[in-house]
């Protein structure tokens, strides 16, 4: 059973994927070209794909026979594989849910501090030489505790980032998604976007990506926001209207942003990047030595579970 893996993993992954299967990993760590993974497709049984791999359905419309029949995605974020297309040609999907929540979490309140604080402008100050001590109103920033924050999406890692402000910075919770939650904190059910967005200090994004959320923050939500308020967006790039996001940041309809993610990713908007009020992250949602491991474990159990000819423990 020949398996490719398309980017480095950490050591503890790739010992036991070439311990356990005929094993290829990929040595770079940028996307899959077209013509790789048509050649994946066609030359291997398992592909560990990532975020970037677009194993579209024009892609595997190229390969009508495809000797491979999963992609056993590294990430809980599937998007970039056109799923039903995947199914029509026989290859299961599946993805690693679970492993990434909390750390994925930690990162979302890193950007509501970072932001609201002006930590990262602080410390930029700090390095420039520039700064002249300390005084009663150098550089005063937006308090946390005890503030709204409005959350769009409440599945794991969103609760993961609701227990985190309310337990941790005594925050009223509020929330919007397809349905009400049940929950084991206190939060308050917004089914309209705008409306939740208008009554929070915080708006904090954790849905998935997709045809079904992308601009799913546009400027309108962002126009029913706070002018104090802050948005976080720890989900996927396209989530956020990136011109509309720009557009409300430099008009001052909002006073900040947190970014793990970007819309047209790696490309950051020289915009966004001239901004003191912004918080630019380069995607570490995920990005400590356990968590990628336990993600590349997750993907790897899955590949084993197909060899065996059992369940998929995380089929999408």
């Amino acid at each position: 059973m020949k398996l490719l893996i398309a980017r480095p993993m950490t050591e503890a992954v790739e010992t036991r994927a070439r311990a356990e299967f005929d094993a290829v990993v990929r040595e770079i760590t940028t996307p899959m070209t077209q013509e790789e993974m048509v050649q994946a497709l066609t030359e291997f049984d398992v592909v560990v794909p990532t975020l970037g791999d677009q194993f579209s359905a024009q892609i595997l419309a190229q390969v009508p026979q495809p000797r491979c029949k999963l992609l056993a995605n590294f990430g809980v974020g599937y998007n970039h594989i056109d799923v039903a297309a995947a199914r029509a040609a026989s290859i299961a999907v599946t993805n690693t849910p679970g492993a990434v929540t909390d750390a994925t979490a930690d990162i979302a309140m890193t950007l509501l501090l970072t932001t609201a604080r002006r930590a990262g402008e602080g410390e930029r100050l700090v390095r420039s030489g520039l700064w002249e001590g300390w005084h009663p109103t150098q550089m005063l920033g937006h308090h946390v505790t005890g503030k709204k924050v409005g959350i769009v999406g409440m599945g794991r890692i969103g609760q993961a980032i609701a227990r985190r402000c309310h337990f941790g910075f005594g925050m009223s919770v509020a929330y919007q998604s397809r349905s009400p939650k049940q929950l084991d904190f206190p939060a308050e059910y917004i089914p309209d976007l705008s409306v939740m967005a208008s009554a929070a200090d915080f708006v904090v994004i954790a849905v998935p990506g997709g045809a079904e959320t992308r601009h799913l923050i546009n400027a309108e939500v962002m126009e029913a926001m706070k002018p104090t308020g802050i948005l976080v967006n720890i989900a996927r790039g396209e989530v956020v209207d990136e011109v509309a996001l720009i557009s409300a940041l430099q008009a001052g309809q909002i006073a900040g942003a947190g970014l793990d993610v970007y819309e047209f990713e790696p490309t950051v908007p020289h915009a966004l990047r001239e901004m003191e009020n912004v918080t630019l992250l380069p995607h570490l949602g995920t990005a400590t030595e356990e968590v990628r491991t336990d993600m590349g474990h997750m993907a790897l159990d899955n590949v084993a579970a197909f060899v065996a000819g059992r369940p998929l423990p995380n089929p999408v």
